[in-house]
C-alpha cells in the first residue's frame, strides 16, 4: 500500500499545471511520443533480432529447422492475433491500461524466453511476447494520433516510423553482437530493464482514455482465427518433419488441415455476416484496398521467408559469425528509409504504380541473385543483392499506401490499418512455415541425388578418398586407416553442405516466384486519376 501511495504522490506532483507531464502542457505530447517510440522499438526489434540467433539455438537445444522456425512463427502469429483485438480491448478498458499490460506481457515474455531451457518453453514464451507486441504496436500509433493535432500528426508518425525502421536495421546486428560476445539468452534479457523503464514512463506520463462507444466483441471470429492459423502452420511444418515417417498422408496432418479449413470457413462466414466483426473484411471489397492487401500477403510471404533463410546460409555454410551475418542487413534498412520518402514524392507527381512495379521487380531480382549462392560466394555478391532489396522495399510501401487508402472512409482508417498489419504478419508467418518446410524437403532431395551419384566402388572415389587421406595423415598425424575413414567423412560432409546450399537456392527461387505474383494485382489496381474520375461520375 505504501508503494502505491508513493506512486500516486509522484504522479500528482508530476501532473501539476506547470509540469511538462500535464496533458495541457505543450511538451506533454512529445513525452508521450518518446514513451511510445521506446515500446515500438522493442516490439519490432524482436521480429528481426531472433533470425541471426537461430543456428545457436538449434545447436543448444539439438533440434531441427522444422522445430526452430516456430521461434519466429509463434511470435508473428501471436502478434497477428492481437492486432485486430487490441483496439476493442483499449476501447473497453482504456488505452493507457491496455498499452501498459501489453508492454508488461512483452517484458515478462522476454524474461521467460531468457530463462527457457528447452525449445517448448522458448516457443511458449515467444507467444507471450507476441501477444504483448500485438497490443503495443497498434495502440502506440492510435495514442500518437489522438494526442497530436492534424498539422503535427505527420511529423509525429514519422518519428514513430523511425523507431520501427531503426529496429529493423539494427536488430540483426545487435543480436549478432550479443550472441558472439555473450549468449543467445541475452537477446531476450536485454528487453527486461528497457521494458521496466517503459512501464514506469507509461504510468507517469500517459493519461487514460476510454472510448465512449464500445462495440460488441466478436468471440466467434476471434476463436476461429486463432484455431485456423496455428493449426494450418503446424500441419505445414510437420509435413516433412523427421519425426513424421508418413509424410503428408499422416492421419494427424490430414486432421489438422481439415480443422484448419473448417475454422477458416467459420471465420470468413462470421466476418461477412456479423454487425461487429473482429476484422471488417467487407473493406476488402474496395477495389484498391483489396488488391493492396493481396500484394501485402504475397510480399510478407516472400520477404519474411527469405529473411529467415539468409542468416542460416551465412552461418551454416559460409562460416559467418552471428554479428557478421546480422551486419549484412544494416544497409537494407538505411537504403529503405532513404528511398521511401523519395518514392512518396515521386508517386505524388506520377502514377504510383510505376514505383510499385519497379520495387517488386527489384525484389524479384534480389531473390533471383540469391538463388545462385555457393560455398565460394563472395560477400560483395551477397551485399549487392541486399542493396537491390533495400531499394525495392523503399519503393513499395509509400505508393502502396497512397493507392490503397484512396477511397477508404476516414472513420474506417484505423480498421483498414489493422487489416493491413494483420495480413502482413499472416503472410510472414506463412512464408516462414512454407519456405522452412520446403528447405527441409529440398535438402533431403539433393542429399539423395548427390549421395546416389557417388559410386563407392569407382576408381575416382577411391583416388579422391586416398588423396584426402594422405593430406590428413601428413597434417594431423593420424594412421592411414584412420585418415581414410576421416576422408570419407569429409566427402559426406561436403555432400551435406552442398545439399543445404542447393536447398537454400531452391527456396530463393520460390520466394522470387511468390513475390512476382504481386505484378498481377498491381496491374489491376486503379491509379489515382482513374479513382478521381470514378468519384466524379458518382
Amino acid at each position: 500500500m505504501r508503494k502505491v501511495g508513493i506512486t500516486h504522490k509522484l504522479r500528482r506532483k508530476l501532473r501539476t499545471r506547470n509540469s511538462a507531464f500535464h496533458p495541457r502542457n505543450k511538451k506533454y505530447k512529445w513525452f508521450v511520443l518518446g514513451n511510445i517510440m521506446l515500446g515500438t522499438f522493442m516490439a519490432v526489434l524482436d521480429s528481426t533480432i531472433v533470425n541471426v540467433s537461430l543456428p545457436k539455438i538449434m545447436s543448444a537445444f539439438g533440434v531441427g529447422l522444422s522445430t526452430i522456425q516456430w521461434v519466429v512463427t509463434a511470435y508473428m502469429l501471436a502478434m497477428a492475433a492481437m492486432l485486430p483485438t487490441s483496439g476493442w480491448l483499449a476501447d473497453k478498458f482504456g488505452y493507457k491500461k491496455v498499452y501498459f499490460w501489453g508492454l508488461f506481457l512483452f517484458t515478462f515474455g522476454s524474461l521467460l524466453c531468457g530463462l527457457s531451457n528447452d525449445e517448448t518453453s522458448l516457443i511458449l514464451s515467444r507467444i507471450l511476447q507476441g501477444l504483448g507486441a500485438g497490443m503495443v504496436q497498434p495502440l502506440g500509433m492510435a495514442i500518437i494520433t489522438r494526442e497530436f493535432p492534424p498539422e503535427q500528426r505527420g511529423v509525429a508518425l514519422g518519428f514513430w516510423g523511425i523507431a520501427a525502421a531503426a529496429s529493423v536495421s539494427f536488430g540483426p546486428m545487435l543480436g549478432g553482437y550479443l550472441i558472439d560476445n555473450f549468449n543467445w539468452q541475452l537477446i531476450f534479457n536485454v528487453n527486461v530493464p528497457v521494458g521496466i523503464v517503459g512501464l514506469i514512463l507509461t504510468i507517469v506520463i500517459q493519461r487514460e482514455f476510454i472510448h465512449p462507444n464500445i462495440r460488441k466483441f466478436d468471440y466467434i471470429g476471434f476463436i476461429s482465427v486463432i484455431i485456423f492459423l496455428p493449426v494450418l502452420l503446424y500441419a505445414l511444418s510437420e509435413g516433412n518433419a523427421a519425426t513424421n515417417s508418413a509424410g503428408w498422408s499422416a492421419t494427424y496432418i490430414l486432421v489438422c488441415f481439415a480443422i484448419s479449413a473448417i475454422a477458416f470457413v467459420v471465420f470468413i462466414t462470421r466476418e461477412f455476416t456479423t454487425e461487429y466483426p473482429l476484422i471488417d473484411l467487407r473493406l476488402l471489397k474496395d477495389h484498391n484496398f483489396g488488391l493492396s492487401n493481396a500484394i501485402m500477403l504475397v510480399f510478407g510471404m516472400g520477404m519474411f521467408g527469405s529473411t529467415f533463410l539468409l542468416p542460416l546460409y551465412l552461418q551454416n555454410s559460409m562460416g559467418y559469425t552471428a554479428l557478421q551475418s546480422g551486419a549484412v542487413f544494416l544497409p537494407v534498412g538505411i537504403i529503405q528509409g532513404s528511398i521511401s520518402p523519395l518514392a512518396g514524392i515521386f508517386s505524388d507527381k506520377v502514377n504510383p504504380k510505376i514505383p510499385l512495379f519497379t520495387g517488386i521487380g527489384l525484389l524479384v531480382t534480389s531473390f533471383i541473385l540469391n538463388s545462385h549462392l555457393s560455398f565460394l560466394t563472395e560477400k560483395s555478391f551477397i551485399m549487392t543483392s541486399l542493396y537491390i532489396r533495400g531499394f525495392g522495399m523503399g519503393m513499395i510501401f509509400t505508393p502502396l499506401s497512397s493507392l490503397s487508402l484512396t477511397t477508404i472512409p476516414k472513420d474506417k482508417m484505423a480498421q483498414a490499418s489493422g487489416i493491413t498489419n494483420t495480413i502482413r504478419q499472416i503472410g510472414g508467418s506463412l512464408g516462414v512455415a512454407v519456405l522452412s518446410t520446403l528447405l527441409t524437403a529440398r535438402v533431403n532431395f539433393h542429399s539423395q541425388i548427390y549421395g546416389g551419384a557417388i559410386q563407392s566402388n569407382s576408381q575416382i572415389f577411391h583416388n579422391t578418398a586416398q588423396g584426402i587421406a594422405t593430406y590428413i595423415q601428413h597434417n594431423a598425424g593420424s594412421s592411414y586407416a584412420t585418415a581414410l575413414k576421416q576422408s570419407q567423412s569429409v566427402i559426406m560432409q561436403h555432400i551435406s553442405s552442398q545439399s543445404f546450399i542447393q536447398g537454400v537456392n531452391d527456396d530463393f527461387i520460390v520466394a522470387a516466384g511468390i513475390t512476382a505474383i504481386s505484378f498481377i494485382p498491381i496491374f489491376l489496381m486503379h491509379s489515382r486519376k482513374k479513382q478521381a474520375q470514378k468519384l466524379q461520375t458518382k
